[in-house]
């Protein structure tokens, strides 16, 4: 447990409010004045400094007290999350989406050791297109969801999961590119396989393109698909470029079948997100988060 002195002097840093930190802590403003003095003997230096009206502020060494206590309240608080994992047996159900980049290369191994370490919780995972996703969300066909792509629904809480970048990909047979690097005007040059609208992957690229001048319009579109997978398919079949993420190409530079395009100036990243509705979020899909991030 953290040290009562610090979170008096947490709970005051925050409020910067004697009278509503001893509300707070259900002790009297001459303890809360007692736990402050004892700390600043201890350091040998003054925390807060009284301003006009009776306000008060943090000194420089608050600040830094401050910025030390966030961290070792942040270590209590995963420390007290580890333990209960060994306390407690965890079972129920849960439904999960994701979109398809991140369930077919991201999310398969992590469920496997998930359910490895907690055989009794049942998962259901469902995939489609980001927009397919945030909807199954909002109908509350699933709990929690795991997405692509940067658009923000107001109905919904964002957190971020993992980065991913989205690269352009040439089949090694290509013969109409020899280039390692072109500039974005040139990508008008050449046959493109995007995913279907609805799509993150999509607005990633959109979103990513426009500041160079360059709309979907522009490109040669040779044909949507609605997976990554039958987008490989293609463009190793083919003459054609895609972006595609770095993590469905993994087996396929190893084995030098298809090669990365880099673009002058383009860099494109994008979040892995998981999201669920406001409010408290169910405690097997918080255990499942948490999981997941510290894998």
């Amino acid at each position: 447990m953290l040290d009562f002195r610090l979170q008096v002097f947490y709970t005051v840093a925050k409020r910067l409010n004697f009278t509503k930190a001893s509300v707070e802590l259900y002790i009297s403003q001459p303890a809360v004045t007692k736990h402050i003095k004892e700390l600043e003997t201890e350091y040998k230096v003054s925390l807060f400094e009284r301003s006009g009206n009776k306000r008060i502020l943090l000194t420089p060494a608050g600040e830094i007290l401050l910025h030390y206590t966030e961290q070792l309240k942040k270590i209590y608080q995963e420390l007290a999350y580890d333990m209960s994992l060994l306390a407690k047996q965890h079972s129920g159900k849960l439904k999960i989406g994701a979109s398809t980049t991140i369930a077919q290369y991201i999310i398969p191994p992590v469920l496997a050791e998930f359910h490895r370490k907690f055989k009794d919780i049942q998962i259901l995972l469902i995939t489609g297109n980001t927009e397919d996703i945030e909807q199954a969300l909002l109908k509350k066909d699933i709990e929690l969801g795991i997405i692509e792509g940067i658009s923000r629904s107001p109905q919904l809480k964002y957190e971020q999961y993992l980065q991913d970048e989205l690269v352009l990909v040439s089949s090694t047979l290509n013969s109409s590119i020899k280039k390692d690097i072109i500039k974005p005007e040139e990508l008008k040059k050449f046959p493109l396989l995007l995913r279907e609208h609805g799509s993150g992957t999509l607005d990633v690229i959109a979103h990513a393109l426009k500041p160079h001048g360059l709309r979907l319009a522009d490109l040669q579109i040779e044909m949507q698909l609605g997976s990554t997978e039958s987008i490989k398919s293609y463009l190793l079949h083919s003459n054609c470029l895609a972006f595609l993420s770095v993590h469905a190409i993994v087996k396929e530079l190893k084995n030098n079948e298809c090669r990365i395009i880099d673009i002058k100036g383009i860099t494109i990243e994008r979040p892995f997100d998981f999201i669920q509705l406001h409010g408290q979020p169910s405690s097997v899909a918080e255990l499942f988060m948490r999981f997941a991030r510290n894998l």
